[in-house]
């Protein structure tokens, strides 16, 4: 009979499980996806749900009678509904939730009780709603916090916000003109964002406080000149920064000089006419620059911009928008599509060794690199590699230049060599018999400095084996999403080929997993689809970590190794941190146990109650052998240099070691050490030392205790 009743429950169970909701998806185990149901009501699922993504349905309000029974639910979007509050105590029964997205609602205020009881709670959004306040108490006992996104809401001023463990905030898009330390204790911030929120300054303090901050967005503001903030030692770990969008005057090198770590810089709608190139060797490691929507002045001490790019292998973002105002000739061109002869330089010209007629004099300009510009007096450069061939040069319509007048540089010839790296893409430099600079470039490139690429075209319909080295990249669901940049902590997403490639796409859910942990087991988070990049926050430094992307709602392929990886995949592997890195706690700092603790106090007392008492038994015998010998043979003089000995190992005894029987001549020739030290692990004492020297009694000196 009990095993019919054993698989009635086991059947009931299943019915349970797989019970799926009206107009929902429930391909994958404890994940439910209701999108677009048109009901104003939270639907009844099963109580095993772990992933509930409940958006665009169009609900007008919460319950506790909505959440009832869901105790093992992690994850929870009720985005884009039309919630005007959230009750208080309404999430208080998930206790295990660590995911809450109630972006692009209608929320005006978050009360007191909002958030209570979501001890585990890790993630927050409440981006693109109408808060206009918040309790000043509505974000206690959220210790767990990671990350908070406020952005675009009606905020005049915050609470005090105190998160231990907060790596990223979003303020964007309010109007909270001030902002001090005591309104973000965020000791471990590694993102903080407040574009457009009506700033005129960056307060000093607040960044100070702020050691291990990798990101800073302060655009659309209104900084009247970089801040001040900026030169503090605490952000030079800082790798992100964007400026855009400020009246700022001029850019100042000596501004940056602590940016050196810096990666990512946007200096776009700045204004800008141009910049020194020295300007950017403060910053050694960047490897992404935004310039768009300021008016370029597109002359030659400009002209080495385009070959930097290239040659630093920096991404210019924006391209497109980032174009010349000045001259007319270059007026609405790219101004990374420029050549250098479309800058208008002056010719240069070289003295021959050996020749009588000197050089023509050229134009001061303004100094820039000898990589892009400078190339005047150079003597003629070795034969030509046969691995190259000869580039075509062009007359190109320069300005005028004064007469020729031999006698300013006749008989004047120094020895110069040939700039490094002015031939780009495998070019050598060389020299036509007038002196002109030209380059040697290889069959895939041209231009002056062979800075063009000949790309092949691609084939109509290219087949899978037959992809040219040179052709345009063919992007496979393999890397349809990569890592960008990544820190110990924290590892950004490139989402942009995968949203490109699914323009009917409702959301994105990525998983991550720690593949250098002894959990693997996949965390789910769920990302709107107009978002091309996401920071993976809160990661363990130094490991590796899978992360997959699919589609939201797509039924997961049985066949996979895991329910949840699967679609576009990519790894990477977080930085380790170094031993003046402050990085952010993101588990409890490795301490000593309090039984750990306990157990050595009480080992300590043990050892010296054994001490004492040892002591204490050793002078007894001592006194009682004394005494036996007094009455047998009667009082006697001791002979000197015995008791010497005697002495000798007396002292040493009472010099903070354990105790152990007084050794006679016999035993002071034995190696082995006292019982009380085998049995203490081999602990490190002065009697073996010391013993050694009983023997003899003849160096007294060295019997002498060592407090060394």
């Amino acid at each position: 009979m009990l095993p019919y009743v054993l698989l009635l429950f086991l059947s009931c169970d299943l019915v349970l499980a797989s019970d799926c909701p009206a107009d929902c998806a429930c391909q994958v185990q404890d994940m439910i996806f209701c999108s677009n149901r048109h009901s104003t009501t939270v639907p009844r699922v099963p109580t095993t749900t772990q992933h509930l993504y409940i958006f665009q349905n169009g609900i007008n309000t919460l319950s506790k009678e909505d959440f009832k029974g869901l105790a093992e639910l992690e994850m929870l979007d009720l985005s884009q509904n039309v919630l005007l509050e959230i009750p208080d105590g309404v999430f208080e029964m998930l206790s295990k939730l660590k995911n809450l997205d109630l972006s692009s609602n209608q929320i005006t205020h978050i009360s007191k009780n909002s958030f209570s009881g979501l001890v585990q709670l890790e993630r927050l959004y409440l981006h693109a709603n109408r808060i206009q306040n918040i309790h000043l108490e509505a974000f206690e006992g959220l210790e767990m916090l990671l990350e908070l996104k406020l952005q675009g809401n009606l905020l005049t001023s915050l609470p005090s916000l105190h998160f231990p463990r907060l790596l990223l905030i979003d303020l964007s898009n309010n109007n909270i003109v001030s902002l001090g330390p005591s309104d973000l204790q965020t000791p471990h911030l590694e993102a903080l964002k407040v574009a457009s929120v009506g700033l005129n300054s960056l307060d000093k303090d607040l960044i100070a406080s702020l050691g291990n901050l990798h990101e800073l967005d302060v655009s659309s503001n209104q900084l009247a000149e970089v801040p001040q903030a900026l030169k503090q030692d605490s952000l030079k770990g800082l790798t992100k920064l964007s400026l855009a969008a400020n009246p700022l005057g001029e850019l100042r090198m000596e501004d940056f000089q602590v940016l050196t770590g810096l990666q990512e810089l946007d200096i776009s709608g700045l204004n800008l006419q141009g910049f020194p190139q020295s300007f950017f060797r403060t910053f050694p490691r960047l490897t992404q620059l935004t310039a768009a929507e300021n008016p370029f002045n597109c002359l030659c001490p400009l002209a080495w911009f385009p070959v930097w790019l290239k040659e630093k292998r920096v991404t210019l973002v924006r391209t497109k928008e980032t174009r010349c105002h000045f001259p007319l000739v270059n007026a609405g061109r790219m101004l990374a599509a420029l050549e250098h002869k479309d800058f208008g330089c002056p010719p240069t010209t070289t003295v021959l060794i050996g020749s009588p007629i000197g050089s023509t004099p050229v134009p001061q300009i303004p100094p820039t690199s000898p990589e892009a510009t400078q190339t005047n007096d150079i003597p003629p450069p070795p034969p030509p590699s046969r691995e190259t061939v000869s580039s075509k040069t062009e007359n190109y319509p320069l300005p005028p230049e004064p007469p020729v007048s031999p006698s300013t540089t006749s008989g004047q010839y120094e020895e110069h060599i040939c700039p490094p790296n002015i031939c780009l893409n495998g070019g050598t430099c060389n020299f036509d018999s007038l002196g002109q600079l030209e380059c040697l470039c290889p069959l895939e490139a041209s231009g002056l400095y062979c800075e063009n690429v000949i790309e092949i075209p691609e084939p109509p319909k290219p087949l899978a084996t037959e992809v040219s080295v040179a052709a345009p990249e063919v992007f496979t669901e393999l890397d349809a999403i990569s890592s960008r940049q990544v820190t110990s902590t924290s590892i950004l997403l490139d989402l942009h080929r995968f949203i490109e490639t699914r323009p009917h796409i409702q959301g994105i859910r990525l998983s991550y997993r720690n593949l250098s942990g002894p959990d693997r087991r996949p965390i789910i988070l769920s990302v709107p689809a107009s978002y091309p990049e996401y920071t993976l926050r809160g990661l363990i430094p130094n490991c590796t970590y899978s992360v997959c992307a699919s589609p939201m709602g797509d039924k997961i392929n049985s066949r996979a190794n895991s329910s949840v990886e699967t679609g576009s995949c990519t790894e990477a592997r977080t930085e380790g941190l170094s031993q003046t890195s402050s990085e952010p706690l993101t588990e409890t700092p490795s301490q000593l146990p309090n039984t750990l603790i306990a157990a050595l106090a009480a080992l300590a007392l043990v050892l010296g109650l054994a001490l004492v008492t040892g002591m204490i038994i050793c002078l007894r015998k001592k006194r009682q052998a004394m005494a036996g010998m007094e009455l047998e043979l009667g009082p006697a003089e001791p002979d000197p240099m015995e008791m010497e000995g005697i002495k000798a190992c007396l002292e040493n005894e009472g010099n903070g070691t354990l105790p152990h029987k007084q050794p006679d001549i016999d035993r002071c020739h034995t190696p082995q050490p006292p019982p009380s030290m085998q049995q203490n692990g081999g602990l490190d004492y002065e009697v073996p030392l010391m013993q050694g020297h009983c023997p003899s009694n003849n160096n007294i000196s060295s019997l002498k205790p060592s407090y060394l």
